[in-house]
Formats: C-alpha cells, structure tokens, sequence
C-alpha cells in the first residue's frame, strides 16, 4: 500500500467520523449531562463499533448486503428502530429538571457508556457500504495483514479522537450552563434528530 493511499485512507475514514449523526449526537449529550469521563468510555465504544463495520467491509459483507439486500433491510430497520426509541425517550423527560452537581444526570459506568457507543455505532448499518467502498478506492488487493491491523487503528482512533473532543467540548461548564438554560428545547432537539435519523436509517 503506497503511502498516497494510505493518507487517502486516512482523510476519508476522518471525514466519516467528522460527518453528523447518531454517534456525534450521543457523544455531545453524554458529554453535557454524564461529562468528559462518562464521554470519553462512550467514545471509544463508538470507535469499536467503526472497526466492526470497517472489519465486515473487509469481509465482504457490503457485496452481501448488495445481492441480499434483505440482510441489509433488516439491520436498518433493527438500528432505526433502535434510535427512535432513543429520540422519543429524550422528548418526553425534556422537561424533567436536572440534578445539582458538575452533571445533570449520574453517569453511567465505564463499561454501560461503551457498550453504549458500541451500540449507537452498530445502529447504523450503512458504513459498511461506505467503508467497502473505501477500501476498494484506496486499498490495492493482497494488502499485507499487518497493514489491515493498521487501517483498523487508524479508524478507531479517527472515531475516537473525534468524539472525545465532541464530548468535551460539550462538557464545559460554560457549555453546560447554557444548556441548562435551555433544557427543554436541546433536549427536544437532541430527541428530535436521534428520531428522524432513526427514520432516515430505516427508509434510506
């Protein structure tokens, strides 16, 4: 694998992570209401999910979803459903108040956020299509495995890093205190697009 490749490789997987969605979402609210620990366990459970996906595209599971795509259809609609439950949850306790202390809510432990994150990220179904179709673009054939073992690193640490510094930025007292002033409506917000991106995974 030339090293143009490689960086390509590296700046497509970046931008996937960058991209909004389920995971970004959930890392900037547990950062807000569970802070940066609770964030960064969440965090690392997102970028285990990644590897998975990226893993199965490897394995050629993305040109088992295209001659069965039943396959694929039945994990969106798991995973939609999954994050609507989610987007509705957070819509009705909009208005509960929050706790006193650095967090609105008790954090969970280390292993619940990752799992967590693993879940959130296995929701989605669809990086898998887009992961074959970077390793196809970018990854010549008869890759050495120890440079797939790398690839593998470079997408967890791109998911992790990403949604760490979502969480913190989020964590911030100053962030905090804003969101505080406007529980109701971020919280409505944050149901709102988990909601409609639980739609978009099912229909699309």
């Amino acid at each position: 694998m030339t090293l143009a490749a490689f960086l390509g490789f590296c700046f497509l997987t970046l931008l996937g992570a960058i991209s909004p969605g389920p995971a970004v979402l959930m890392s900037a609210r547990t950062g807000l209401t569970e802070g940066f620990r609770t964030g960064t366990f969440l965090a690392m459970g997102i970028g285990l999910g990644a590897c998975f996906w990226a893993t199965c595209a490897m394995s050629g599971l993305g040109v088992v979803f295209h001659y069965a795509p039943w396959a694929l259809t039945t994990l969106k609609l798991g995973g939609g459903a999954f994050l609507i439950f989610t987007g509705i949850k957070l819509w009705r306790h909009a208005r509960e108040p929050l706790a006193e202390g650095p967090q609105s809510e008790t954090p969970r432990t280390g292993a619940s956020a990752l799992w967590l994150g693993i879940v959130t990220q296995l929701t989605n179904p669809k990086p898998v299509v887009v992961m074959s179709a970077i390793f196809l673009g970018t990854v010549p054939p008869h890759t050495a495995l120890w440079q797939y073992a790398a690839l593998l690193a470079v997408i967890f640490v791109n998911e992790t890093a990403w949604n760490m510094s979502v969480a913190r930025i989020f964590s911030l007292d100053r962030t905090r205190a804003r969101y505080i002033s406007l529980k109701t409506v971020l919280d409505r917000l944050f149901g709102g697009m988990l909601f409609l991106f639980g739609l978009k995974v099912a229909a699309t």
